[in-house]
């Protein structure tokens, strides 16, 4: 009778708990029993193990397996736990004597012939490794994700005959080591590429300064997709936690990442045909959404009257707390979501708020798609007009402003911002806009008087005060103006077309 103990861990939302892998060979007619609420892909690991030990030149066991997972009221799945389960049975055999499994922990899915398959979520696998100071032994297409956490130690495997050699200290192989890039990442898209559209240009400027979401409403054809495109290129870059929390959940996803890349704020386009599931995240063992996908960096929603209204509205509560919690029966796993809303739409059914093409009645029906709430949650709402003849076969001018230049006054707002709250004006509560953004008696008779005319609600007035903020942070202003106001009330553009087609 043999007992053996290994190590690997199991994937629950952007954690890795440890899990303890008990193989126990006893005598008796041969069985292989899978104990520890193992789901179906994982119940079937066994025969992979078995054609892999065989294949791999082992002599599989002709007793009685029983192989627990531990703790046992923990769900697992998928093929991770393929290696760390044969390891386990080689072990148990007696055949790696000298080996203190406390120092490692398994992570690989086995083929039949031995092989060892790629696994999504490595990073955060070997982040918690590094976490317990122990290697980690994972397939070796998965080294250059999971070296992303400095000082960890990873050793690559390829084949399951060549771990048991180095194991047993037949053949060395050494540890992986990547050096992951320090140089800053670079976008293929430029804010000189935009012929005109200044206001637009502003607001966007405004929008990464302060991290407000914007919308950009106007006829086809006018650039709000380019304008869209182009905000990831005035965003600070990540720091190395927010590159590392960025990547974790792109690698439990199963996304590829480059290291090369792999500090590049995400850009995520999902198309208007999504499910309300698709957009936050779900499934039986919940995965990340794309608000999640997009964490630290941009959600574009492009024909935004197109996505259903209730597809739209889930991401209400995500916007304000800045994750999502998603539960089922058996769990309940939370992401980060920390995104910025970029979206774009056309004013009209038609496309042109002006063809005469559609009713007032029509238009007002049209953006009645989009919830009230849903709208209020959008900081800056920008008209983007079609352009005159005049400049439509103009190249774009090389002496307008670049991404680079726009991003240096960014930059130096955000330090303003983060001196004064230790956060981005956008995701300021109530009690520091009392603090930060105080106003004069005329000026707020001069906001109330507005809000009144336009219907606005707190949330909406909320709002604006936070990008009167911004804009006063762009221009080393320590107070809000009343141009700074004035300002800021100009980007209500739905909110405008909607009271002149009421009244």
């Amino acid at each position: 009778m043999s007992l053996a103990v290994v190590y690997s861990r199991a994937s629950v939302g952007i954690n890795a708990p440890l899990v303890t892998i008990e193989v126990h060979l006893a005598n008796g007619l041969p069985a292989f029993n899978l104990v520890g609420l193992a789901e179906t892909a994982l119940r079937e690991s066994k025969e992979r193990v078995r054609s892999a030990l065989l294949n791999s030149g082992f002599e599989f066991p002709a007793k009685r397996i029983t192989i627990n997972l531990a703790p046992a009221d923990l769900p697992k799945e998928g093929g991770r736990f393929d290696l760390a389960i044969a390891i386990g049975i080689i072990a148990a055999c007696e055949l790696l004597p000298e080996v203190n499994f406390d120092e490692f922990e398994f992570a690989g899915e086995l083929a039949l012939t031995g092989e060892v398959r790629a696994i999504s979520g490595a990073l955060p696998f070997n982040y918690a490794c590094q976490k317990d100071k122990r290697t980690a032994i994972i397939p070796a297409i998965n080294c250059a994700e999971a070296a992303l956490i400095p000082d960890s130690k990873i050793i690559p495997v390829a084949t399951l005959s060549t771990l048991f050699l180095q194991l047993n200290q037949q053949q060395k192989i050494p540890l992986f080591h990547h050096t992951v890039s320090t140089s800053s990442p670079s976008y293929q898209v430029d804010m000189s590429d935009i012929c005109g559209q200044h206001l637009a240009k502003r607001a966007l400027e405004i929008s990464a300064a302060g991290a407000h979401n914007i919308l950009f409403c106007g006829p086809p054809g006018t650039g709000k997709t380019m304008l869209a495109k182009r905000l990831v290129t005035l965003l600070p870059e990540m720091t190395q936690q927010q590159a590392l929390e960025s990547a974790t959940i792109r690698s439990i996803a199963g996304h590829p990442i480059t290291p090369e890349q792999w500090t590049l704020r995400q850009f995520r386009q999902p198309h208007h045909t999504c499910s309300a599931v698709a957009l936050v995240g779900g499934g039986s063992n919940p995965k990340p959404g794309e608000i999640s996908l997009s964490h630290n960096g941009i959600l574009f929603l492009d024909e935004l009257p197109e996505f259903e209204r209730r597809v739209l509205d889930v991401l209400r509560e995500p916007m304000e707390s800045g994750q999502v919690c998603i539960s089922r029966a058996a769990r309940q796993v939370s992401y980060p979501a920390q995104f910025q809303l970029v979206a774009a739409m056309n004013p009209s059914p038609t496309g042109s708020l002006h063809d005469g093409r559609s009713t007032s009645e029509q238009v007002l029906k049209y953006l009645n798609r989009i919830s009230g709430p849903f709208l209020d949650r959008i900081d800056l709402q920008v008209d983007v007009p079609k352009l005159p003849s005049t400049d439509m076969y103009q190249a774009p001018d090389m002496k307008s402003e670049n991404s680079a230049q726009i991003k240096q006054r960014v930059i130096k707002a955000r330090e303003i911002q983060i001196q004064r709250a230790s956060k981005c004006n956008a995701l300021m509560t109530t009690k520091e806009l009392e603090t930060y953004c105080v106003l004069t008696a005329k000026d707020k008779q001069f906001l109330q008087g507005a809000a009144e005319e336009f219907g606005f609600s707190m949330r909406a007035f909320h709002r604006i005060l936070k990008v009167a903020r911004t804009i006063a942070d762009l221009e080393d202003c320590e107070l809000i103006a009343r141009q700074h106001l004035a300002e800021a009330m100009n980007y209500r553009a739905l909110d405008s077309i909607i009271h002149q087609l009421r009244y």
